[in-house]
């Protein structure tokens, strides 16, 4: 797993312990995850500060991949929410570049940011 991806599951861990990562439905997206890390509700409700500077460097790990996908798993109200933390570690330059999706959780599904690159 890349450097910046144990960094951002380290950070998390001081957010709040995670749980096993979901398994998310096949998209048909392509290559494979080359990261993926679920986000403590906690952190979320608390809009801690860690938790989004973990999803700007998930944004800024994706802007450096060839073509990148990022998909992101919530309640539909939280995703603006963490659009917006992602995109905010993604160069301008690079933004037409990364393709960020959005999946609706389901009511005991955990939210979770999964970053794949084209291979």
């Amino acid at each position: 797993m890349p450097l910046v991806g144990v960094a951002a599951l380290l950070v998390l861990t001081a957010c709040a312990p995670l749980s096993e990562p979901p398994v998310a439905p096949d998209r048909g997206a392509p290559g494979s995850a080359m990261t993926s890390f679920v986000i403590p509700p906690d952190a979320l409700g608390a809009r801690d500060p860690q938790l989004a500077t973990v999803l700007a460097k998930a944004g800024a790990l994706a802007a450096r991949q060839k073509q990148p996908t990022i998909i992101v798993t919530a309640l539909t109200q939280d995703l603006p929410y963490l659009n917006q933390a992602i995109w905010k570690g993604v160069p301008a330059q690079r933004a037409m570049a990364v393709h960020l999706e959005n999946l609706t959780a389901g009511a005991s599904q955990p939210y979770s940011v999964t970053i794949k690159a084209a291979q």
